[in-house]
């Protein structure tokens, strides 16, 4: 199907992800009717460009994306087929199998139904927190079922595509079992890790540094929308907890021990470098330059032109703040090879910069 006999689609649901597609279609040139059960949500959307809160006819329809709550997906993926008869209908909800079990029971043909999950998102929700970018060079999986037609896999496909994502097809079940183990399991680590805070006297807390927050940031996410989604892929995460409560009876069995960590933290280390690095290629070692910086307008700007000056490409970047004083540490990582050069154009500049680093 063309981009041109997608349209019109209906986005149910404004929120940050279905604005965020709505915005993405409206740019691609689809006409994009927007539905919230909250009317605001959709109007705030609409007035950020991501389309119309007008209805559309249901037999105009081609394309449904659902963009609801976890727990209300099957009742609204069912209405929507039933609704709007010439529509392929796509969610983009977290957890795909409990989903499709539930429609399945139901006993209503589902060749029209291919569910979808763009793995992009963010902290923030509601639809001024949307763009229409959200997506581009983000993974977004396609689930197709052994009854989906040909023709609304290409749909969801070219939705994916539209939106500049970079399109994986698995089923439901595998779809599940991976998000267990890159987000689902993750999500829960860094909240009990955040949750353990609650208790952390405050003199205690005044030591914090970058690496707490990194790994706490995600705690910080809807927990309403986190209930939904880990109960929704509960057997699954279920089967990923119990194998890091073994590893971390493993750990306190070395404490009590006094025995030797140091396979535990290099099994730790090598889990970083299995993960993808830039652009999909293995893993890199990258040498960290951490300048220091004040916090103060332009001042980035500044740097990053010294940067260019010295002629070496900035790999990743992340910044510490000061506790005690206005500025921070921003540590850009350099190909090794690069970290001398970098460090001397730094000095040559007038910036502070501490010893660099090789990554871990």
């Amino acid at each position: 199907m063309s981009e041109r006999e997608l349209s019109p689609v209906l986005v149910i649901g404004a929120g940050l992800v279905g604005a965020s597609v709505a915005q993405a279609l409206t740019r691609a040139g689809l006409v994009v009717h927007l539905s919230d059960k909250v009317s605001s949500h959709a109007r705030v959307a609409a007035s950020r460009g991501a389309g119309t809160t007008a209805p559309p006819q249901p037999a105009d329809v081609r394309l449904v994306v659902v963009a609801v709550p976890p727990g209300a997906l099957p009742r609204v993926i069912a209405k929507s087929l039933a609704t709007y008869p010439r529509a392929t209908v796509t969610d983009v909800g977290s957890v795909k199998g409990t989903v499709l079990a539930e429609l399945r029971a139901s006993g209503i043909d589902l060749s029209r139904y291919v569910g979808s999950h763009p793995m992009a998102g963010s902290q923030r929700v509601g639809p001024m927190t949307a763009s229409p970018d959200l997506f581009v060079d983000r993974t977004w999986v396609v689930t197709p079922h052994d009854t989906s037609a040909a023709h609304a896999v290409l749909d969801v496909q070219a939705v994916a595509a539209l939106c500049g994502a970079r399109r994986v097809t698995m089923g439901a079940a595998h779809h599940d079992e991976a998000v267990a183990q890159v987000s689902h399991l993750p999500h829960l680590a860094s909240v009990l890790v955040a949750e353990r805070l609650n208790d952390v006297p405050p003199e205690h807390l005044q030591l914090a540094g970058q690496g707490l927050r990194d790994v706490t940031r995600i705690a910080g996410s809807d927990p309403q929308l986190w209930r939904e989604i880990i109960g929704a892929n509960s057997a699954a995460v279920r089967a990923e907890l119990t194998v890091l409560r073994d590893n971390l009876d493993a750990l306190i069995g070395v404490l009590d021990a006094d025995g030797d960590l140091a396979p535990i933290l290099a099994a730790g280390r090598d889990g970083t470098r299995a993960l993808p690095g830039k652009h999909g290629l293995a893993s890199t070692s990258y040498a960290h330059v951490v300048v220091e910086i004040p916090d103060a307008p332009g001042a980035l700007a500044r740097l990053f032109r010294d940067i260019e000056t010295a002629g070496v490409n900035v790999e990743d970047v992340s910044i510490e703040h000061d506790v005690a004083r206005e500025v921070g540490w921003l540590s850009v990582q350099v190909a090794p090879d690069r970290a001398d050069d970098l460090t001397a154009v730094m000095h040559a500049a007038g910036w502070t910069v501490r010893d660099h680093e090789p990554q871990p």
